[in-house]
């Protein structure tokens, strides 16, 4: 079984998770290729739903491809469950996102929601966090800042950069990656995390972090997680 059979196989027993909430209620959606899968397979039971807040501007092109109405944030007070993918799950359900780029509007809809939903395959589970690099959005005006901070961690720091859409393949991009919140990304590697609520608090106190993509504070209440023997859910 490839990666996008694992990917679609969790999506779908994410829609069945989901479709267990009692119907009119308002869903939150992530972002991610997992979470596409979730969207498209949940698609035809849209009218479960009274709508959906979004955690990127891609998602909700999608979301609204398939006819869901996505609402804004500031006029839902609650959610019964947000559902979003994770780049790495320890076994007490603490993540690292934010390799998209949506890790702040992310954890504002994670932390409307009573329950989070993380849907993902095996490969993403780990015994600690910080194989993965961890991802801090900033104003630009702090990334000289924020990178000493972050180095004196003991991390080694990179400001994330665009994609390059010169025809030329070979061109290495020079322009910072920008969220749709405007700012930077740097992306901190060598990080041997033991304390993910401690280390979360930690960096959102530097000048110039917007947010930190460590979700401690705001982890995985349900995991949906998929191989090729099927889909295993567990509960933190």
């Amino acid at each position: 079984m490839n990666q996008d059979q694992l990917k679609q196989l969790v999506g779908e027993a994410a829609r069945d998770e989901v479709l267990k909430l009692a119907p009119g209620q308002v869903l939150g959606v992530g972002t991610g290729s997992t979470v596409n899968y979730f969207i498209d397979a949940l698609a035809p039971h849209k009218d479960h739903f009274a709508g959906t807040v979004s955690s990127s501007n891609a998602t909700t092109e999608r979301l609204l491809k398939h006819g869901f109405k996505v609402l804004d944030p500031n006029d839902v007070v609650s959610l019964p469950a947000y559902v979003d993918g994770a780049d790495e799950i320890d076994p007490l359900g603490n993540m690292i996102k934010g390799g998209g780029g949506a890790l702040t509007r992310e954890k504002i809809i994670a932390s409307m929601a009573e329950q989070f939903i993380c849907i993902c395959d095996a490969s993403k589970q780990v015994p600690v966090l910080g194989n993965f690099s961890l991802p801090v959005e900033i104003i630009p005006l702090s990334k000289g800042v924020v990178s000493r901070e972050l180095e004196k961690l003991g991390g080694t720091v990179t400001l994330r950069l665009a994609k390059s859409t010169r025809a030329d393949l070979n061109q290495t991009p020079s322009e910072p990656f920008v969220t749709d919140n405007g700012a930077w990304i740097l992306d901190v590697a060598g990080l041997h995390i033991t304390d993910p609520l401690a280390l979360e608090s930690v960096i959102n106190q530097f000048a110039g972090v917007i947010t930190v993509g460590l979700f401690a504070k705001e982890k995985a209440n349900i995991l949906l997680v998929s191989d090729a023997s099927g889909v295993s859910r567990d509960v933190f």
